[in-house]
């Protein structure tokens, strides 16, 4: 059995990947599909915060378009729905 100090010593954070929500998993989904894998974490926060739906329905456009800055495109769709709350007063 191998110590704890092993597997850390073993572990490279760029090549081991560990997703351990649903909604980190279907972000990580969502930035391979708009190809911009380097802002994985912009589109895990978004599936936490948007409902399931809104992007499914903005990522349909998107794949259904040609165009060469999905991501853009993406968050300006997301935008047209309202997916993004007004701002809370007082923060």
């Amino acid at each position: 059995m191998q110590s704890v100090k092993d597997i850390l010593n073993k572990f490279n954070p760029l090549e081991d990947k560990y997703v351990s929500r649903e909604f980190q998993s279907f972000g990580v989904y969502l930035a391979q599909k708009l190809g911009e894998e380097r802002r994985k974490s912009l589109y895990i926060k978004l599936a936490k915060n948007v409902p399931r739906p809104i992007l499914e329905a903005a990522l349909r456009f998107v794949i259904d378009s040609n165009a060469r800055k999905k991501g853009a495109l993406f968050m300006w769709k997301l935008k047209e729905m309202k997916a993004f709350g007004a701002p809370k007063e007082g923060k």
